[in-house]
C-alpha cells in the first residue's frame, strides 16, 4: 500500500484513506519514506500499538495506532525509556 500523505511527521495517510499515528520513538524510521514507499499494515500484539506499518523494501517496522486514537497512559513513556 502506498502513502497518500505524510505531511505531519507523526501521521501518515495510506492510499486506502486510513490514517495512522506513528509511535514517537519510531519517527526516525519514517524519515526516508516517500510517496512510492510500499507499506504493509499488520496487527500488533504490542501493548503500545494496535498495528505496525512494515516497509516492504527493508522490512523496517513502526508502531502505529489509528490517527484519532490516543496512546495508552504510561505505555509511551515506559517504552521510550526501554522498559
Amino acid at each position: 500500500m502506498k502513502i497518500r500523505t505524510h505531511a505531519e511527521s507523526h501521521v501518515v495517510e495510506l492510499e486506502d484513506g486510513s490514517q495512522w499515528q506513528i509511535f514517537p520513538g519510531d519517527l526516525a524510521a519514517t524519515l526516508s519514506w516517500k510517496p512510492e514507499t510500499d507499506l504493509r499494515l499488520e496487527q500488533s500484539a504490542d501493548q503500545v500499538s494496535s498495528h505496525v506499518l512494515v516497509n516492504t523494501a527493508d522490512q523496517s517496522r513502526v508502531r502505529v495506532i489509528a490517527a484519532d486514537a490516543t496512546w495508552p497512559d504510561g505505555e509511551v513513556e515506559k517504552a521510550l525509556r526501554g522498559g
